[in-house]
């Protein structure tokens, strides 16, 4: 049939996720459906609902392949997302699809579809995969229908990316030139090894850097399994475990707890998080890794709780201390051990830069990775300008919360993601200037994108509506992008992540900024700066 696309969904590979998350998807398919009939357009579903499984996703690469196999390869195709969803259930099959691809995300922070897609975004472009990319919040806006009309007539979308410029090294002052010279040259010289804990979690394609990428820029891969994390965890004695719990509620840290194993946060499942942390940290030891990555999603989900407490601990200065097996010496004492959540290796490199250049430069070491999540207008009144959620379950370090320790609280993980539950590290953000990052994949090459942001404060009311609407388990960032609209950030990231540090006034930024650009730069990144940057 002539004006036709064929609409396909990925999904997450766990089902009580799919089967939570479809009505929402089916209420997105319906109104992006209607829009599409408005321009006297047809949809045509890949594939049906399935009334065994209780939804309509792809839930594996397997079955992805199949359906793909079905779908007419020069036919329009749009693939739909208002939920997470593992890129590599569709990814197969798009690498050899020849018609127009088109992604599409409901506005929506619920479940998230704008993660989903961003990780689709930056799978497809790393990938090599021309596609176009849209998204709304009723799917009856001008802007939408009109940007649909155009990819529904040309098989293609435009995007404003006006805000991003090439970094040109000699704007970078003196001081922050040199010093990011030094750390690409001690990076190459010295080289550094990341570890990573089981590679390609969630089927995140574009969180994988090949190592012809990765090992020019001095940076090796050590390739840990998470079954030697497990059994570490183990080994470590209660004695050890809770000494970490004590330290953790010395500082001030409050947890939620509850008796019910299945829909509660335990004591018995923080003190297991203690294990994992200190297994962690010695076995990153044991190969002298300077930065790790816990897959953490799939398989140790069922066999211990989530790494989210251990790595808010390890990716932060102060944090309880972990003595050697022998005990006759303090592992990694008195900075992070950068980790990078969900292994994304590019927030990892990232991250394993960021850390070496705040230290030279004398600002905060703590970053870390969080999921560029929703944004929407500030209801409180406070601040005029869009204001971009910032989350992640993981990672993210009580430095950069107001109160830090004190304003740290742990809350279970939603059983739906996590049957062995565990532990958030959930904090509100400060107030300050944030150095905001991306390296991503494409044209066979790595690239960053930085910019600066404002970290800003809202009301409690506000942050709660936030929370609420997106997930309230798990740590925020209030963050106002610099020079950067809505629109602009989602037509350019190429990841579901955002990398962000803290620094501690407007020169120490930008001097932040142009040693990381340049230290990307020495080590052979296309780097682009977003916004205003100064």
């Amino acid at each position: 049939m002539s004006n036709t696309v064929t609409l396909v969904a990925s999904g997450d590979l766990r089902e009580s996720a799919n089967q939570v998350c479809w009505p929402a998807q089916a209420e997105m398919e319906a109104t992006l459906t209607a829009a599409i009939e408005r321009l006297g357009w047809a949809v045509k579903r890949g594939h049906a609902y399935d009334d065994t499984s209780g939804h309509g996703f792809l839930s594996s690469q397997r079955q992805g392949i199949e359906v793909f196999r079905q779908i007419d390869p020069d036919a329009p195709l749009i693939v739909a997302e208002a939920v997470w969803q593992y890129s590599h259930h569709v990814l197969a099959g798009l690498t050899t699809h020849r018609g127009p691809i088109l992604t599409v995300a409901n506005w929506s922070g619920t479940w998230p579809g704008l993660v989903g897609l961003l990780n689709l975004n930056g799978s497809l472009t790393k990938a090599g995969i021309n596609y176009s990319s849209l998204w709304s919040e009723s799917f009856e806006d001008d802007w939408f229908n009109e940007k649909l009309s155009v990819w529904l007539s040309t098989g293609k979308v435009e995007h404003d990316t006006s805000h991003v410029r090439p970094f040109d090294p000699s704007i970078a002052s003196d001081n922050a030139r040199t010093l990011g010279q030094q750390v690409a040259t001690t990076l190459q010289n010295d080289k550094a090894i990341m570890g990573v804990f089981d590679e390609g979690c969630m089927g995140m394609f574009n969180a994988i850097i090949p190592d012809h990428l990765l090992n020019p820029t001095g940076v090796f891969k050590e390739r840990l399994s998470q079954s030697a994390l497990y059994y570490e965890s183990k080994q470590v004695s209660d004695d050890d475990a809770q000494r970490v719990r004590d330290w953790l509620d010395q500082a001030g840290m409050t947890f939620h707890t509850g008796e019910v194993h299945e829909t509660d946060l335990t004591d018995a499942q923080i003190l297991d998080q203690c294990r994992m942390y200190i297994a962690a940290v010695r076995i990153a030891d044991d190969f002298g890794c300077d930065a790790i990555g816990i897959q953490y999603q799939q398989g140790l989900k069922d066999l211990l709780p989530a790494s989210d407490l251990v790595e808010g601990m390890l990716n932060n200065a102060e944090r309880p201390p972990v003595a050697s097996r022998g005990g006759d010496r303090e592992l990694y004492p008195g900075v992070p051990l950068t980790h990078f959540n969900e292994v994304d290796e590019c927030a990892g490199l990232d991250g394993l830069i960021t850390q070496r250049v705040h230290a030279l430069l004398e600002q905060p070491t703590e970053n870390t990775l969080h999921d560029l999540r929703w944004s929407d207008a500030d209801q409180s009144g406070t601040t005029d300008q869009e204001v971009w959620v910032l989350e992640i379950s993981g990672a993210a370090p009580p430095a950069h919360f107001i109160d830090g320790w004190k304003g740290a609280e742990g809350f279970r993980q939603p059983p739906m993601y996590f049957p062995a539950g565990g532990s958030t590290v959930r904090g509100i953000s400060r107030p300050g200037i944030v150095i905001w990052s991306r390296i991503f994949v494409e044209d066979n090459k790595l690239k960053m994108d930085l910019g600066l942001a404002d970290a800003i404060e809202l009301p409690r009311e506000e942050t709660e509506r936030r929370w609420n609407a997106t997930t309230s388990q798990w740590p925020i960032m209030h963050a106002v992008l610099r020079g950067v609209t809505r629109d602009q950030m989602m037509a350019r990231h190429k990841a579901n992540h955002i990398q962000v540090a803290y620094a501690t006034g407007e020169a120490e930024a930008l001097d932040a900024l142009h040693a990381k650009a340049t230290a990307a730069f020495e080590l052979g990144m296309v780097v682009s700066l977003c916004g205003d940057v100064g």
